[in-house]
This record gives C-alpha cells, sequence and structure tokens, in this order.
C-alpha cells in the first residue's frame, strides 16, 4: 500500500504539470512529498511561508532603497542651501539687522535635514568650513587694501554667517556623539570641525585688530550650546592668595541652569574656586569645595555685573549684583589659602585639573570682563565696575585681555563695551 500511495503522489504531479505548462508555457516544478492522510491544498498553503518572508523581505528592501533616496535628496538640498550661504557672504551687499552681539535672531538650522549617523555628513561640513575659511581669507586680502564702510560691511556680515553656520555644526555634531557615543570616525572628525571653527575665530579677531582699534579687552566670549568641549582657559595660572575679589559680566537666559561661568581647579582639588548654577539650584560659590549660596538671579537674558569678595580670615564673603550688595556670609572655606599652579577654565566644571567636563554643568550664554584681585576691592571699586567709571580698577591677578585667554571647541568671540552694550 505504501508504494500505491507514492505513485498516486507522482502521478499528481505530473498531471497538475501538463495542466499547468498550457497555461504558462515553459515552466519548472517542484513537487514535496505528502503525507497519504494530509489534504493536497492545504499542504500547499503551508508550504507557502517561505514565498511570505520572501515578499516581506521584498517590501523591507524596497523601503529602504526609497528611504537611501530620501536621504540622498536632504543631503543634495542642504548642500545646496550651503553653497547658497557661501554665495551671500562672497557679495558686498548690506547684511541684515542683528540682534544683540552681532547675531540675527531667529536663525534657520539647516542642519536640521541631514541623515543622521553618518560619517559622510561631518565630513561635508568641515569641507564646507573649510571653504569658509578660504572665503575669509580672500576677505582678509581684500581688507589690506580697502578700509571703507563697505568693507566693514562684508566683515560684519562674514560674522554673522560663521555664528550661524558655527550653532548649526556643533548642534549637529553633538547629535550624532549622543546617538552613537564612542564612535571613533566621528570622534575624530568633530575634532577636525572644532580646530577649524577656532581658526576661523582667530582670524576673525586677528582682521579685527587690523582694522580696528578697539581695547585689548573690549571683546565677551560666547558659549551657544551646552557640550563638554567648548570653553575658554587662561594662559597662566593664580598665585597663592589669603582673600580675592572676583567680578564679571555675564548675560544668560538658560534654564534649568545657566551652569558653569568659569572654575579653577588645583592638583588634589578640582573644586578649588567654582561659580556654578546648576539645575533648579541656586547659584553656588565654591572654595575648597565649601560651598556658599548666592542671591543672584540672571538668567532673564539680560547683562548683569557680579563681584564676589571673600577673605580666609573667618571665611568672611560678600556678593554683589549690578552694584548692589546682594548677600554676605562667613565660615566659606575659613583660613584656606587659595592655592597656586591651577587652571582657570571659563564655561566649563573641572572634574580633573583642566578637564573632566560635564555637558549638564557647561555654561550656556555670554560673559565678558573677568577680573581678579588677590585683594578685598572695596565698594566704590565696585561701582565703578558696574557702572563702567573709567576709573574702575582691573584685575591685579588676572585681568580680561585677549592675550590672557585661548578659546576651545567653537566658543566664540565678539566685540563688546560695557554698559554700552547692556540690553
Amino acid at each position: 500500500m505504501e508504494g500505491f500511495s507514492w505513485k498516486l503522489f507522482f502521478i499528481s504531479c505530473l498531471f497538475a504539470a501538463e495542466g499547468s505548462a498550457q497555461d504558462f508555457g515553459q515552466t519548472q516544478f517542484i513537487c514535496t512529498s505528502v503525507p497519504k492522510d494530509v489534504d493536497l491544498c492545504t499542504a500547499a498553503m503551508q508550504n507557502s511561508g517561505p514565498a511570505e518572508d520572501l515578499k516581506t523581505t521584498i517590501i523591507q528592501l524596497r523601503e529602504t532603497v526609497l528611504q537611501q533616496k530620501e536621504t540622498i535628496v536632504n543631503q543634495k538640498e542642504t548642500i545646496k542651501d550651503l553653497k547658497s550661504k557661501l554665495s551671500r557672504c562672497e557679495s558686498q551687499s548690506l547684511p541684515a539687522a542683528a540682534g544683540p552681539g552681532g547675531r540675527r535672531p531667529g536663525a534657520k538650522n539647516t542642519m536640521g535635514d541631514v541623515s543622521r549617523g553618518t560619517a559622510d555628513t561631518l565630513a561635508q561640513l568641515g569641507q564646507t568650513l573649510q571653504t569658509l575659511k578660504q572665503r575669509l581669507e580672500n576677505l582678509e586680502q581684500y581688507s589690506r587694501g580697502n578700509n571703507s564702510a563697505q568693507t566693514n560691511s562684508l566683515k560684519d556680515l562674514l560674522q554673522n554667517k560663521i555664528d550661524d553656520m558655527e550653532k548649526q555644526v556643533l548642534s549637529r555634531v553633538n547629535t550624532l556623539e549622543e546617538n552613537k557615543p564612542g564612535q571613533r570616525n566621528e570622534t575624530d572628525a568633530r575634532n577636525r570641525v572644532e580646530s577649524t571653527l577656532t581658526s576661523l575665530h582667530h582670524r576673525i579677531s586677528d582682521l579685527e585688530k587690523g582694522k580696528e582699534t578697539r581695547p585689548a579687552d573690549s571683546f565677551q566670549l560666547t558659549f551657544p550650546l551646552r557640550t563638554n568641549y567648548m570653553y575658554a582657559k587662561a594662559k597662566r595660572s593664580l598665585p597663592e592668595m589669603y582673600s580675592f575679589s572676583v567680578c564679571l559680566w555675564i548675560k544668560s537666559n538658560a534654564s534649568p541652569g545657566v551652569g558653569t561661568p568659569f572654575s579653577y581647579a588645583v592638583p588634589g582639588q578640582a573644586n578649588e574656586l567654582v561659580l556654578i548654577e546648576w539645575g533648579n539650584n541656586p547659584m553656588e560659590f565654591l572654595i575648597n569645595d565649601k560651598v556658599a549660596k548666592l542671591p543672584f538671579l540672571i538668567n532673564d537674558g539680560k547683562w548683569h555685573h557680579l563681584c564676589i569678595t571673600w577673605t580666609t580670615r573667618d571665611g568672611m564673603w560678600e556678593a554683589f549684583q549690578d552694584g548692589v550688595k546682594r548677600g554676605s556670609g562667613e565660615n566659606l572655606a575659613p583660613y584656606h589659602p587659595i592655592k597656586p599652579d591651577g587652571v582657570l577654565v571659563l564655561g566649563q566644571e573641572q572634574d580633573t585639573l583642566g578637564g573632566g567636563f560635564d555637558a549638564t554643568q557647561a555654561y550656556v550664554g555670554e560673559l565678558a570682563h573677568l577680573n581678579i584681585w588677590n585683594r578685598k576691592i572695596s565698594v566704590n571699586e565696585i561701582s565703578s565696575l558696574a557702572t563702567c567709571n573709567s576709573k574702575a580698577p582691573t584685575g591685579n591677578v588676572f585681568s580680561w585681555t585677549e592675550s590672557n585667554i585661548e578659546i576651545f571647541g567653537g566658543a566664540t568671540k565678539w566685540t563688546f563695551e560695557p554698559c554700552g552694550s547692556i540690553n
């Protein structure tokens, strides 16, 4: 009986082949053995699984192809947009009305359409910045023989464009790093982009020096994004101090918390001097990792002048905002001298000497005229600083001059006149 069943199955296959050939022409059929007690139609439906899987795979591949096509179209549009921006930079038309600090409000983020997670994107951004660098070199050559107002307008327009592109590039790089931390290729690409940005801003500063006779302290630093690699650093350390005063202009509307305007770390103590507003906590001032809460209210997007004085005797401190005393206290690291041979960083909180930055503690905003004295300055001196009096003192330990500061990671430098630029 078993042999008879196989014969019936073979005859069925031949019959099916002959009937189907009349409809479809030359075809090839594969017969599969089926137990004698199973219906042939049911078995055929059960064996259709691989075909369904193949169909699903084809659909997925088609969707992938469409996504890749869309990505290519988006990247082409982005490149076209960037080329358009660069062409406008090269023209000599007057720039649009700029907001505070020389930046146009509401700048469009042209990086939003770039495909995420692609090393090619970062390479394109790097090439774009190199092209912009060449444009700047052309502007420098042009400015050497022409000091007209038209040249100044072209320079200002270029600065605005660089600032817009910088924010977009750094935002894009930061997003890529968050999505794929530890990707060495993308980290290397990011470092190259940062290096080009830093070079751009150094060239702009040199161009300004060549065309303008601005004072060495008439500049501000801008930190547009909360990152762990954008900062400025003092070129020399602080001396040992038994009392000190630190004053600065600051502007931020970051929330929650403006971050860390400055930090000073020494070997063995990362929190030797720190000014920080982190999360929803009030602004704090740390000396040797001891904390005093400061009654400052500054995250309103307006310029404010801050001063803090301290003496090691009894750890007495006073805090001034806009020339007015807002708070005081004692027992803040009493009888602890501020140690020398440290690193003064602007815009980041240090967990190690000169590094260990945490993006959540980074400063977002603008700051200027950071000065440090190794004494407690008087109330009249603080008032003179807050009102931009010509007799206002400058720091004898650290003074706000371009030669004392170097910037990294895309922090920007802009012309700033205290009081004249306020709000």
